[in-house]
């Protein structure tokens, strides 16, 4: 079984016991990875077992033979060491059971968080901007350790305490009478019975507990990566109350589940207190009537205490079991979110010859009733510079994310050197373009860690001419740390330009033969704006490049400038073309002249 086989949505009406399995099925294909590991646990686990259920029979040997003075003295040294034997064995078969089997839950956990970390990656961006980062980490947090939980409690702790129990009512129905079998049998199924019902019961608390706790984790850290916007309009106490709120419906719930807790606790010791006391009367009863010997009451009193001392824990490892099937559904629910955009089954790569990039006929929407592209078509040959500009909201940054492939267009084709670009593999496209992103988001990491991103592998010489080239080069150089210099949060140590010249020279180091510059000095000043311009031109004539602007005064020297106006193509020429048409790139160039004179 595949991973990609987990892509399919359950129907709301499934069973939960049907629910159950299927998360705990999804596990397999993980473990049995070391399938001869886990056969061999399997075994020690056996192996443990036989020899644990054995101790009360050689103790109840040793006090029979030591009750007939007759018996030599060497029958019972020999059951003696023989009990002592079968403790060792019992103790060290299940130490290496653990150790054997550590492996297998340590790779699994490894694995499955690479999948849907992976996944992730692959979600289209639409997932990714409605997505909240710290109620998905949570989940992937408690989904990852919730599989040794599973693991370890359903394979190693109920599957032998329930062979235990029922090998130690064979041996009493064989060796006393059937009585004592009964009985251990209905105190199990009663035990189980009332442990399965109420914990299903409460697992609606549970379940509401976690995704209470995922949508306070997640609003605070939201809150936290948006310090200074909180700051800025003096919000410490609206998110402090929107975080109580959300802590105060978890509260709630996790009263109610302590409240279930306690009746499931009260109901589990009673039906103990029960089976105990009957297995008891029983056995004393017989000792009395002199059909059972001290030796029988001995084991019968050795098995109880080898059966419910970890039966008591069934309730509680029942209700973990439950909790990591929940939080182990919680992630791999992000694994059966859909790929919006996806390669196709014979997907090649990306054969460049210049690079020339074609938008025909382009229609997109975000969504269904909000149109933002129509009809769009324009060509960008090798080599050359095509700019977009036009006022916010009009689609020139969708021309970017459908080239990138974040998204599908709807309607026509884009493609590179002939190529559709649905038809090629979404590495080889986007490793043919490179981005300088109008928002730069860096790596809580070193300056030369987040150039170097660009390209992993680069030298650090190749990553030194990249600083030089975006004209940061003498900043990194004249800071106490130099490139061991960490950016924090987002970068949020560096300005706006800083970080701005950081991801230029990421962009510069990656050398792509496409270049898209979306707002790439926006948040420059006019100095280094203009400084870095002339740079990006110069790196733009050899790269077929696509401008992103709303400041034209970086554009003024594309081959061709597109004005986009609500999601089509007004206008399109050069610079002195437009100006001479006297229309809406006219008119935007007048205002932002007499803006900057003004200034």
């Amino acid at each position: 079984m595949s991973p990609q086989s987990f892509h399919t949505h359950k129907p709301d009406s499934e069973p939960a016991v049907q629910t159950d399995l299927r998360s705990i099925g999804r596990l397999f294909p993980y473990l049995w990875e070391f399938r001869g590991r886990v056969l061999l646990s399997l075994a020690l686990l056996l192996g443990a077992k036989f020899a644990s259920v054995s101790v009360p029979l050689v103790l109840k040997e040793i006090i029979d033979s030591l009750g007939k003075t007759q018996t030599a003295l060497i029958l019972p040294l020999t059951l003696i060491i023989g009990y002592g034997l079968l403790r060792f064995s019992s103790t060290t078969f299940a130490d290496l059971r653990d150790v054997v089997f550590a492996k297998v839950t340590q790779r699994a956990m490894r694995r499955v968080s690479l999948v849907v970390f992976e996944h992730l990656h692959a979600l289209s961006l639409r997932f990714h901007l409605d997505r909240q980062t710290g109620g998905i980490t949570r989940d992937i947090e408690r989904g990852s350790k919730a599989i040794s939980s599973l693991v370890g409690f359903l394979l190693f702790r109920i599957t032998p305490t329930v062979l235990e129990i029922l090998m130690v009512a064979v041996i009493l129905f064989i060796t006393l009478d059937w009585v004592f079998g009964l009985i251990t049998l209905a105190t199990l199924a009663a035990y189980i019975g009332f442990t399965v019902t109420i914990t299903d019961w409460r697992t609606q608390f549970v379940r509401r507990a976690n995704t209470l706790d995922s949508e306070a984790y997640g609003r605070a850290i939201d809150s936290l990566l948006n310090y200074e916007t909180v700051k800025y309009f003096g919000n410490e106490r609206y998110e402090a109350a929107r975080y109580d709120k959300s802590l105060e419906e978890w509260e709630e719930v996790a009263l109610q589940s302590q409240r279930s807790l306690g009746l499931l606790n009260a109901a589990q010791a009673g039906t103990i207190a029960i089976g105990v006391t009957l297995m008891l009367i029983r056995a004393a009863n017989g000792v009395v009537a002199g059909t059972l010997t001290l030796g029988d009451l001995v084991m019968v009193n050795a098995y109880l205490l080898q059966m419910f001392q970890p039966l008591s824990f069934l309730g509680v490892m029942y209700r973990q079991i439950k909790q990591s099937v929940t939080d182990v559904e919680r992630m791999f629910t992000l694994l059966m979110r859909p790929k919006e955009v996806e390669d196709t089954p014979d997907a090649g790569k990306l054969i460049l010859n210049g690079g020339e990039v074609k938008f025909d006929c382009v229609g997109f929407a975000y969504n269904t009733d909000r149109p933002i592209l129509h009809d769009v078509s324009f060509t960008i040959p090798a080599g050359k510079t095509v700019a977009a500009v036009g006022s916010s909201g009009a689609g020139k940054s969708t021309l970017a994310r459908l080239l990138f492939r974040f998204y599908d267009a709807n309607q026509g084709i884009i493609s590179i050197d002939g190529q559709d670009i649905r038809s090629v593999s979404q590495e080889s496209l986007r490793a043919a373009i490179g981005v300088v992103p109008q928002d730069t988001v860096l790596f809580n990491d070193s300056i030369y860690y987040n150039i170097a991103y660009g390209r992993p592998e680069a030298t650090r010489e190749e990553v030194i001419n990249a600083a030089r080239a975006a004209h940061i080069l003498n900043f990194i150089e004249s800071l106490p740390q130099g490139w061991d210099t960490v950016v924090g949060e987002r970068g949020l140590k560096l300005s706006g330009g800083e970080k701005q010249r950081v991801a230029i020279a990421r962009t510069l180091l990656k050398n792509p033969a496409i270049l898209i510059l979306d707002e790439a000095t926006s948040a420059l000043d006019t100095k280094t704006e203009k400084a870095i311009q002339s740079e990006l031109l110069e790196i733009a004539r050899s790269r077929t490049s696509l401008i992103i602007a709303h400041r034209l005064s970086t554009v003024v020297e594309a081959d061709e400038i597109l004005v986009i106006e609500a999601g089509r193509i007004v206008e399109r020429g050069r610079h002195t073309e437009l100006l001479a048409q006297n229309g809406a790139y006219a008119l935007m160039w007048a205002m932002q002249q007499q803006a900057d004179e003004t200034e």
